[in-house]
């Protein structure tokens, strides 16, 4: 009887734990843990069934460690090295900590298992790798947009300081009733106007700063994104491409190599033909 390899243990053990079956089963028991965590903030919920939440709730956690102490024992130190499986580690592992009363915001971070779900399904995971991918991109205009906030902010507290404190009293106050007129959150009726009423031409201050920070700087992310996100999938395409040319090669190598055999097994063939016919005629 034979026995495997601990190599061949290994690479088993990781295709299986990251196979197309059980990524799926992972995928299903977090979607169920998150109906579970929302379940239990319901004090109805909790009444009626909150012995049955908290049993499903472990034995999700369960299989998670699982799933982690399998990929751990296949992958070694090479575990370490993705994010994701970093980030894996990281949110079970505010799981499986107990977590008492001078440690309640443990028991709120556990809420974080439902985050796996961008590392288990592709197209959240390619989402959150453009994001990560255009953070370098980001800094450069959340800069400007600072700047812009900070300019604003001081000319709005000198222009309408003395008049609304509580909207422009100083410069942090400001800057933050900024960032609710670039949000547009209320920002018409419960700051503009009133503004309008003691300064009319107001309006030549704040409609150029929703213009520049709401409609153009803004844009100016979405813009950063759908370029990262363009960029990684033509990343991925090249690398598809350069498998599929890859796995291409080998075949026509195969091929090839199989048509270099069959014809020297001809040429035995005909030599051997040859030289039977040869004996025939010498026996004559």
């Amino acid at each position: 009887m034979t026995t495997l390899t601990r190599p061949n243990w290994r690479a088993q053990l990781g295709s299986w734990v990251e196979s197309a079956r059980v990524q799926r089963v992972i995928t299903a028991l977090i979607l169920i843990n998150a109906v579970t965590l929302g379940l239990q903030t319901s004090e109805r919920a909790v009444e009626a069934a909150g012995g049955l939440l908290y049993v499903i709730d472990r034995l999700v956690v369960a299989v998670f460690v699982l799933e982690i102490t399998a990929k751990l024992a296949a992958f070694r130190g090479a575990f370490w090295r993705s994010g994701w499986n970093v980030f894996d580690f990281l949110v079970v592992g505010v799981s499986v900590i107990p977590a008492g009363e001078q440690f309640a915001v443990l028991r709120a971070l556990r809420v974080l298992r439902v985050l796996r779900l961008t590392t288990v399904v592709p197209q959240m995971r390619s989402v959150v790798g453009s994001l990560l991918a255009a953070l370098p991109g980001m800094t450069s205009i959340i800069a400007v947009l600072l700047l812009i906030f900070y300019v604003a902010g001081v000319m709005a507290t000198r222009l309408y300081g003395e008049q609304f404190p509580d909207d422009f009293g100083n410069i942090g106050i400001s800057m933050y009733t900024l960032f609710q007129i670039m949000t547009l959150e209320s920002w018409s009726e419960a700051i503009v106007r009133p503004v309008m009423e003691v300064y009319p031409s107001a309006w030549l201050f704040f409609v150029p700063f929703i213009v520049i920070t709401s409609f153009a700087v803004l844009n100016l992310f979405m813009a950063l994104i759908v370029d990262s996100m363009q960029k990684l999938h033509a990343a991925e395409w090249e690398e598809e491409r350069e498998e599929i040319s890859e796995i291409g090669a080998r075949e026509r190598a195969a091929i090839e190599e199989e048509l270099a055999s069959l014809r020297e097994e001809l040429r035995l063939l005909r030599r051997e033909m040859a030289g039977g016919g040869q004996r025939t005629e010498d026996r004559d």
